[in-house]
C-alpha cells in the first residue's frame, strides 16, 4: 500500500470514529434530551450537583460539545445561571475523559458484536428497539479504533511522519497541535482517541501525547464559543468562561508538563492508561482549582458582562 493510500484510509478511518461518535451522542440525546434539560435545570442548584450533572452527562454522552453547547443554550434562554453553569462545564471536561479511559482499555475487538447485537435488536419486541441504534454506534466506534490502530502500522516508517513527530515532542507544539486538530474535527475524543492509539502502536511516545490531550481540552472549547455568537452577553461569557477554565489550566500546567508527562508514565503500568490517567488529571486539578471560588469568580464575571435581570434570576449556590 502506497503512503497516499495509508493516509486516505487512516483519515477515513478517523471520519468513520467520529460519525459514529455523534451518531451515538445525537442517538442518546435524542432518547433522553428532556431529561438531560431538567437535570441540568434541577438539579445544579448547588455547584458540586452540577459538576457532577455535568461530569456524569459527559461520560454517558460521550461528547463534551454536546453538553456545553446545551448548557450555553439554557443559560441564553434564562433556564440556567450563569453560576451553575460554570459548575457544569467543569465536570464536562472531566466526564470526557471516559473517551480516553474507552480507548486505554483496548475494547476495540468488541466492535463487530456490539455492531451485529445492535443490528439485531431492530427486530426484537419494541421495548428493546430504543437501544438498537445506541449499541450499534457505539460497536461502530471501537470498531473504527480498531480500523485506526490497524492503518497506523504501514505508516510508522514514514519520514514526513518521524518528522511531525519529532516536533509533536515539544510540548507547546504538542500542546498547540491538539488544540487545533480538536477544534478542526470539533472533537476533543478524536483527538484523544488517535494520541492513545498512537501510544499503542509504538508511534507515539506517551510523553508527546499528553500535550497533545492538554491541548485537547481548550480546543474542545471552540464549539460553545461558535454556538455563543449568536446568543446574548449571558450565554458569550459562560463559554468565554468554558475557555478561560481550559486555558489557565493549560497555561499553569505547561512549565511542568515534562516533568508531569514523566511522572504520569512512570506511574502507570501501561503507556495508553497513562495518557487517559494525564487527561483525567489535568482536569480533575482544573476542577479542584476553580470550583471553590466560583461564587466570587462568577460575580466578577457578572459584574461587567451580564445584566441584571439575568444577574436576578440567578438561583442560590450551595
Amino acid at each position: 500500500m502506497s503512503s497516499v493510500s495509508a493516509v486516505l484510509a487512516l483519515v477515513a478511518a478517523v471520519v468513520l470514529f467520529l460519525y459514529g461518535l455523534q451518531g451515538f451522542t445525537e442517538q442518546l440525546r435524542g432518547s433522553g434530551e428532556t431529561l438531560l434539560r431538567t437535570s441540568l435545570q434541577r438539579l445544579t442548584t448547588g455547584r458540586w450537583r452540577g459538576f457532577m450533572v455535568g461530569a456524569l452527562a459527559t461520560a454517558v454522552v460521550q461528547s463534551s460539545s454536546a453538553v456545553t453547547a446545551l448548557t450555553v443554550a439554557l443559560v441564553d434562554a434564562s433556564l440556567l445561571s450563569f453560576r451553575a453553569s460554570l459548575a457544569v462545564l467543569l465536570g464536562a471536561n472531566v466526564g470526557t475523559t471516559a473517551t480516553a479511559w474507552l480507548v486505554s482499555f483496548k475494547l476495540a475487538g468488541l466492535g463487530p458484536v456490539l455492531i451485529l447485537l445492535g443490528a439485531l435488536a431492530t427486530v426484537l419486541p419494541m421495548r428493546l428497539r430504543p437501544a438498537a441504534k445506541p449499541l450499534f454506534y457505539l460497536g461502530l466506534i471501537l470498531f473504527a479504533l480498531d480500523l485506526i490502530a490497524a492503518q497506523v502500522q504501514p505508516l510508522r516508517g514514514q519520514p514526513w511522519l518521524s518528522s511531525w513527530l519529532a516536533m509533536a515532542n515539544s510540548p507547546w507544539l504538542g500542546v498547540l497541535s491538539g488544540l487545533l486538530i480538536t477544534a478542526l474535527v470539533q472533537s476533543s475524543s478524536v483527538t484523544t482517541g488517535v494520541a492513545i492509539l498512537l501510544v499503542q502502536q509504538g508511534v507515539l511516545p506517551a510523553e508527546a501525547a499528553i500535550p497533545m490531550v492538554v491541548g485537547a481540552n481548550v480546543g474542545s472549547t471552540s464549539t460553545a464559543l461558535i454556538v455563543s455568537m449568536t446568543m446574548g452577553a449571558v450565554a458569550r461569557a459562560t463559554a468565554l468562561a468554558n475557555l478561560l477554565f481550559n486555558a489557565a489550566g493549560t497555561l499553569m500546567l505547561l512549565p511542568f508538563l515534562v516533568p508531569f508527562s514523566r511522572a504520569v508514565v512512570a506511574f502507570a503500568n501501561d503507556p495508553g492508561m497513562a495518557v487517559a490517567l494525564a487527561h483525567l488529571l489535568f482536569n480533575v486539578g482544573i476542577s479542584a482549582l476553580f470550583l471553590p471560588i466560583l461564587r466570587p469568580l462568577s460575580s466578577l464575571v457578572a459584574s461587567g458582562q451580564i445584566p441584571t435581570s439575568a444577574a436576578a434570576a440567578r438561583p442560590p449556590d450551595q
